[in-house]
């Protein structure tokens, strides 16, 4: 019996950058597969899906925003922007949740599986329920806090809307029971798992979010011998230029290594005080901020290097990794959140953050390491290309989706069949 899968998300984007990503992949595998798959989406994803998929907008379904919901877009604008999403931008995904809900009652029958692959934060609510057919959530990852070294970076108003903003989806939860009612919670690691309210362990599936697409991310086809000091050795970071990304703290390890430089891309709120940082630090042409890029830049850019960069302190998980693996890099990344699902010894350096200093020195021994042994980062980058495809490509992840949506709706159809059985 041929299943039918109705993917719904809030985003669904190549260039967005984060989980945005997450449904693309889904929907892009399973039409290669031959699965009869469609889409719900916001409206502002039109104008890119319509693009990617052009032979397949029959599958796309688009939800425009209601006039409170452009009220509560105008009102965010006049919000420290935290505040905003814990407020006004939940009240919007929620309603965009419930139109997608009702658009679902009229697609579903009864081969069809509901996957929210989005949003990937456990405290979120869902209001993907009691749509006719069986709902996969996830995979979910979050529980995140800042390791304890640095809980003093995160400012008191910060945390006060985190923990707002938390209060706020569990009082929500409690009265939207998408997720308790899901037939299945997928969740990609034990600290998300402890971050669900009202969920079963009965109906929680250990599986991680993220994925790398290994023909948009692959190695280069001809590998260039690298001879140590004959040319300045290049790393890379990428990502959102936001606080938790502890960009400076690679910027002061950059410092104390001769003949690096560092190619940032990436863009956000903290851009010009780390530009302003690299020049403090006399780095100068040494590190170069590249903004936004596409992802074909960012694949080659990659190759080229000698490894990827990641010191960041609130990293759930982490797809910059996976990618840098994918591209037979060796990584460089904290000891904390997502870098932990993926990168062991053979294939990266994972740093205690343990106190700043013991980072600042870590990332500084491992760029050292890798500049002095290029042998080392060639054996590193083979692993973890290794690993990504044995464990973290969009395929092999595909094919263990597809067998919790058959489990999911064969458990379903049973339930059904008991309750006819019982009241006949």
């Amino acid at each position: 019996m041929a299943i039918r899968v109705l993917l719904v998300a809030e985003n669904t984007s190549t260039r967005w950058g984060g989980e945005a990503i997450l449904p693309y992949h889904y929907l892009r595998v399973l039409l290669k597969r031959g699965i009869d798959v469609q889409l719900i989406v916001h409206e502002r994803c039109r104008e890119e899906l319509e693009s990617l998929f052009p032979e397949q907008q029959d599958r796309l379904h688009f939800i425009a925003d209601r006039p409170l919901q452009k009220l509560f877009h105008w009102c965010s604008r006049w919000l420290p922007h935290r505040v905003a999403e814990a407020t006004v931008g939940l009240a919007n995904q929620m309603l965009t949740q419930a139109a997608q809900r009702g658009l679902l009652r009229t697609l579903t029958d009864a081969n069809t599986i509901v996957h929210q692959p989005i949003p990937v934060a456990p405290r979120f609510p869902s209001m993907i329920y009691d749509v006719g057919a069986p709902v996969i959530i996830g995979p979910m990852n979050g529980g995140m806090e800042y390791p304890s070294a640095f809980r003093g970076r995160e400012s008191l108003p910060g945390r006060a809307v985190i923990d707002l903003g938390r209060a706020v989806s569990d009082l929500v939860q409690r009265l939207i029971p998408g997720k308790r009612r899901a037939q299945a919670l997928l969740v990609a690691n034990d600290r998300t798992r402890l971050a669900l309210t009202d969920a079963s362990d009965a109906r929680v599936i250990l599986l991680p979010e993220n994925g790398v697409d290994l023909a948009q991310w692959g190695v280069p086809a001809v590998h260039q011998a690298i001879e140590p000091h004959s040319a300045a050795a290049r790393f890379v970071f990428m990502g959102r230029l936001v606080d938790w990304k502890a960009l400076d703290i690679a910027l002061e390890a950059i410092c104390q290594v001769d003949n690096v430089e560092l190619d940032v891309i990436g863009d956000g709120p903290m851009r010009a005080a780390w530009c302003a940082l690299a020049q403090t630090l006399g780095l100068g042409e040494r590190v170069r901020f590249l903004g936004w890029l596409p992802q074909s830049d960012c694949a080659q850019i990659l190759q080229e290097s000698r490894g990827l960069l990641l010191p960041s302190l609130y990293e759930c998980g982490g797809a910059v990794v996976l990618e840098a693996m994918a591209c037979a890099q060796p990584v460089i990344a904290t000891a904390w959140g997502g870098p932990l699902d993926y990168l062991d010894a053979s294939c990266g350096f994972l740093v205690s953050p343990s106190s700043r200093e013991a980072m600042i020195d870590g990332f500084r021994d491992a760029m050292q390491l890798l500049v002095e042994q290029p042998a080392l980062g060639e054996r590193m980058g083979a692993a973890g290309r290794a690993r990504v495809e044995e464990h973290f490509n969009w395929e092999s992840k595909v094919d263990t989706m597809l067998k919790v949506y058959e489990s999911a709706l064969a458990s379903s159809t049973a339930r059904a069949e008991e309750r006819v059985t019982a009241t006949a």
